[in-house]
């Protein structure tokens, strides 16, 4: 009678069918979107030089930028003014120099390419269905920032100033729909910055953040007063000119 009751214990649990459910949900944007667009504000941004900046006070405008991710490309520009030795000013009354940030494109694309035979429609009859050998999606990100800089008392342009333009991609690869491979900047950013396994010792991006003690009181450069700033340019000061030749 016991061996019975273990045999239909058994049964039940042999042909016995179990299934679980677990709830996803995505945001409005997805992380490649959002990954290009920063890889490309980031790759812009790389090609301007901050270092006139260093020692004097600046108000970063931003009353021209209107893009998406407008808060990170104005902190990016912000975080690269700091790192030169500049403080940030509050309002343009209490700077010394006006960065004006402005916006010629920040945004995505995404196109599809495809090796094999297309969809053939013949009307009235059938509709050949489309084969893909080798398919490509191709995603790229694209930022073009300009940069100018002034006097914020006299309002007269400091350097040349410029834009400022880069391109980021990610590419996904399918062989007849096996897939995806990946390749692009998006990735190799990836790549760098997330551990390959588990006791990976180091991360190369980034390599490390750090914040010094705040000094007491802000660093000031010799003849500050006087110094003129140019943003990217190689030309000389008229004026600077003049005294050497002097």
């Amino acid at each position: 009678m016991l061996r019975s009751h273990r045999d239909v214990v058994v049964c039940c649990f042999l042909f016995s069918i179990g299934c679980t459910s677990a709830s996803s949900s995505n945001t409005a944007r997805t992380g490649t979107e959002q990954m290009l667009v920063s890889n490309a504000v980031d790759q812009s941004l790389s090609k301007v030089d901050f270092q006139a900046f260093g020692g004097h006070k600046v108000f970063v405008d931003d009353k021209y930028l209107e893009c998406v991710d407008k808060n990170y490309v104005l902190s990016s520009v912000r975080h690269r003014v700091l790192m030169q030795g500049a403080q940030l000013a509050p309002k343009a009354e209490d700077a010394e120099l006006i960065l004006e940030v402005r916006s010629g494109a920040v945004g995505t694309n995404t196109s599809n390419s495809f090796l094999g035979i297309p969809q053939i429609q013949i009307p009235g009859l059938f509709a050949t269905p489309e084969v893909k050998l080798i398919n490509r999606v191709n995603q790229t990100g694209t930022a073009k920032i300009g940069l100018v800089a002034y006097d914020a008392k006299t309002h007269q342009v400091l350097g040349d100033g410029g834009v400022s333009l880069a391109k980021s991609d990610e590419n996904n690869w399918y062989l007849l729909g096996i897939g995806p491979w990946q390749n692009g900047t998006v990735k190799k950013e990836v790549d760098r910055g997330q551990p390959r396994y588990a006791s990976q010792p180091w991360i190369e991006v980034p390599p490390q953040v750090a914040f010094s003690t705040p000094l007491k009181t802000p660093p000031s450069a010799p003849g500050s007063d006087e110094k003129k700033v140019r943003l990217t340019s190689g030309k000389k000061d008229k004026a600077k000119a003049d005294e050497t030749a002097e």
